[in-house]
């Protein structure tokens, strides 16, 4: 690892990336985007770990690359030149007009750096060495895929080294020897801007915690609900952890002696307090995994009482959940939803819930709908709940699974609509309500 200033860098990438008329070409199959433009395709570390220093000297050393970054927050640089490639579309790269959205499973995303999206350069956001190691810190997820691509097929490694990311343990550790140039900062990481949780986050989390157990293994996401879910279980014991990502509800767990005490705690990225931070930093009990095995379905069938907790803008009354299309236009992607879905359902005691309110506040709209008109992101959930109750599905016939959505999960304001088209479906042996 050869650590250079900022300029210096600049200089380096240049020469490698830049005007490189010696690359070959590489024809597009009919499987495959066309690539002949030549230019630079750069994996960056996403979420909330953007190496901003290293991925603003790209910037200046190379006129024209392509950009994949998972869930891109607004650090990206955003100009000509620069053409955005994702599975999952971030606040920093939504609505762009030369995005190039690639519809994958996050657990399936690594296969993309063997073939038609093999990398020239990976940029990755790492802690200070410690022992001749190098952690990826709060943000493994797709990038041990990324190096091994880069380094089987010659490409860059640069590492923004930050004394204040913090040294996890798992599939984000890495060799000093395996990474080419470095730039040393020190820099704060991002953290969750607080907000008060709602009335009906509050109900929505009591409702989900009502189904977990004892000794259940949870996956959440970050945000209101979850939180909430949280931190109405911090009266159980025995829980483990195998999700995609986690906050500082993880760590309000443990405090309330509510986890497995032996048991690791198992995820792919942490977004979180500087609080959570300096708890993970070589925190022996905490793993940081690589996407294809954290994501896996087979694997998260195994995990003991799964028990699978997401979200989504739209459930019909088939039971599918739209939780990446707006209007016509993706607004996030799959992510890892399908892949826990099916995992929690393959489960011994498993469970697979999906948890939103019953109305959109800002469109004025019911978030339970006749029939999807945007594309599926998950479907054959085992509960889908809201603040105005729980609907109970796996084991439901058809009509049964549409009847619970209204009558427990949907906005009062919505059922009469919701009656009236499901009598023309779904429901032709109703009676009128």
């Amino acid at each position: 690892m050869r650590i250079v200033s900022e300029p210096v860098l600049v200089d380096l990438l240049a020469a490698r990336l830049a005007d490189r008329p010696d690359r070959p070409s590489q024809p597009a199959r009919p499987s495959q985007p066309d690539r002949s433009d030549r230019s630079p395709l750069v994996v960056a570390a996403g979420n909330f770990a953007t190496p901003t220093v290293a991925v603003d000297a790209l910037d200046r050393a190379v006129p024209a690359y392509r950009l994949f970054v998972l869930n891109a927050q607004h650090a990206v640089p955003e100009r000509a030149g620069v053409s955005p490639v994702t599975p999952f579309v971030g606040p920093g790269m939504r609505g762009h007009h030369a995005l190039e959205y690639l519809p994958c499973r996050l657990s399936l995303v690594p296969r993309l750096f063997a073939g038609a999206h093999r990398p020239d350069a990976v940029i990755l956001h790492t802690s200070r060495p410690v022992d001749g190691k190098v952690s990826m810190g709060t943000e493994v997820n797709i990038l041990p895929a990324a190096v091994e691509a880069v380094r089987a097929s010659g490409g860059l490694v640069i590492a923004q080294t930050n004394s204040r990311m913090p040294y996890t343990f798992g599939d984000g550790e890495l060799s000093c020897d395996d990474v080419d140039l470095a730039v040393e900062v020190d820099l704060p990481l991002a953290s969750p801007a607080l907000r008060p949780s709602s009335d009906i986050q509050h109900e929505i989390g009591a409702r989900v915690a009502a189904l977990v157990p004892d000794g259940a293994t949870l996956q959440l996401g970050i945000g209101a609900v979850p939180d909430a879910t949280l931190a109405a279980l911090t009266g159980r014991r025995g829980l483990r952890v195998w999700t995609e990502t986690f906050s500082d509800g993880v760590l309000e767990l443990d405090r309330a002696g509510a986890l497995a005490p032996r048991a690791e705690l198992v995820t792919s990225f942490v977004f979180g307090s500087g609080e959570l931070y300096a708890w993970l930093d070589r925190n022996p009990r905490v793993r940081l995994l690589r996407t294809e095995t954290v994501n896996d379905p087979g694997t998260i069938a195994r995990q003991h009482r799964m028990t699978s907790i997401n979200t989504a803008l739209q459930i019909d009354l088939h039971a599918q959940a739209n939780a990446s299309f707006v209007r016509g236009r993706v607004w996030s992607g799959f992510g890892g939803q399908p892949d826990f879905v099916t995992g929690a359902l393959h489960a011994d005691g498993g469970r697979a819930i999906i948890a939103l309110p019953s109305w959109h506040a800002k469109t004025g709209q019911s978030t339970v709908v006749p029939a999807l008109a945007e594309p599926t992101t998950s479907f054959q959930h085992s509960h889908v709940i809201s603040e105005h109750g729980t609907a109970q599905l796996w084991g439901s016939g058809q009509e049964g699974q549409a009847r619970d959505l209204i009558e427990q999960v949907a906005h009062p304001a919505a059922r009469p609509g919701l009656w009236e088209a499901g009598r023309n479906s779904l429901l032709r042996k109703s009676v009128a309500r």
